[in-house]
């Protein structure tokens, strides 16, 4: 290597390529471990979440990670039921968008297409159009209702008649899990297959539809949906 050649990719070094690569770095850390935003492929969280929406994750609602791994340096908060959370599935690893049904040492179950936590049936009250946001989906067999935890109430959609999925026994979630399950309660993957979602599995909490596009309109923008709150 010329001595020419040398000085040249010192400059470009020295200019370009370390600059650059500092920002990868500090963009790639931020959303490893501060903020992100994650595609939603699937209709498992409707009404909540449609496919096509674009969710911000806030990877600070309960704790702080070392970038790029899921070791934490502190915790503050722990998820709460009926929190829309961003996990690694225990199944395979992948990232997917849940909402939490139950914390540690709930006994979680289903019954009649009704959750039943801690022994008591959480109630169940028609939609409000602040709910769905105006978006009901028209699926065949599928009911539209407002599940209440609490002091907040969440929209679901749930089987009817003979589309119901038949219901669980009582599942004890362990120390420092999760039972999570979808908003749309008969196409979701979730706790009642893989089990409860170990705290660490956990990335943040989902807190607001981003942007979104509409897959079967030719991902044409639903300007509504943007910035949308999510709970």
């Amino acid at each position: 290597m010329t001595g020419r050649v040398k000085t040249t990719l010192t400059r470009w070094w020295t200019e370009w390529i370390r600059s650059v690569l500092l920002i990868v770095l500090l963009i790639t850390s931020f959303r490893s471990a501060v903020a992100d935003w994650n595609d939603v492929p699937s209709g498992s969280m409707k009404p909540t979440i449609f496919e096509g929406d674009r969710i911000v994750v806030n990877k600070l609602a309960y704790d702080l990670k070392i970038p790029f791994t899921t070791q934490r340096i502190m915790a503050w908060d722990n998820p709460r039921r009926g929190d829309i959370v961003v996990l690694y599935s225990p199944a395979d690893g992948k990232r997917l968008v849940k909402r939490v049904v139950g914390i540690p040492g709930d006994t979680v179950a289903m019954s009649e297409d009704r959750l039943v936590v801690n022994g008591v049936t959480i109630s169940y009250a028609p939609p409000t159009s602040e709910l769905v946001n105006g978006l009901t989906p028209g699926s065949k067999g599928k009911l539209i209702a407002t599940e209440n935890f609490g002091k907040t109430g969440h929209a679901v959609m749930v089987p009817s008649g003979a589309h119901c999925r038949p219901a669980f026994a009582p599942v004890r979630v362990p120390d420092g899990a999760y039972f999570v399950m979808g908003d749309n309660r008969d196409e979701s993957f979730d706790s009642r297959y893989f089990g409860p979602v170990s705290r660490k599995q956990i990335v943040g909490r989902a807190t607001h539809v981003a942007a979104s596009v509409d897959p079967e309109r030719h991902y044409r923008p639903r300007w509504e949906r943007f910035l949308h709150p999510l709970r």
